[in-house]
């Protein structure tokens, strides 16, 4: 039986990475978020500073919650759409009123 390595989640955008190469990954991905908040979001989208999700209160390395923290963390940075009340990178949010539509009510 083949097992898949683990993999642990991105605390900046929620995308999972293997054990190995989320060390390479976050400090691309977050210089990569800054320059994109400082530079190309207007005043209105750009989000609070990032912090990395604490690592277990117990003192052990617990892979399970560190990829909870780091998906929570990831959509804490989602902004919610004006109109219709979805979530999006800001970055993307820029794009979505073109076919955005009211949400039906239910």
């Amino acid at each position: 039986v083949l097992r898949r390595p683990p993999l642990v989640i991105c605390y900046v955008h929620g995308r999972e990475y293997g054990t190995k190469s989320v060390s390479i990954h976050e400090p691309q991905c977050l210089k990569k978020w800054y320059q994109k908040n400082d530079k190309h979001l207007v005043k209105v989208l750009k989000r609070p500073e990032l912090k990395k999700p604490e690592i277990d209160p117990k003192g052990f390395y617990d892979l399970d919650f560190l990829k909870k923290a780091a998906w929570i963390s990831a959509q804490n940075h989602l902004v919610p759409c004006d109109v219709c009340g979805r979530t999006f990178l800001p970055g993307r949010l820029i794009i979505h009123p073109k076919s955005c539509k009211l949400k039906p009510a239910a």
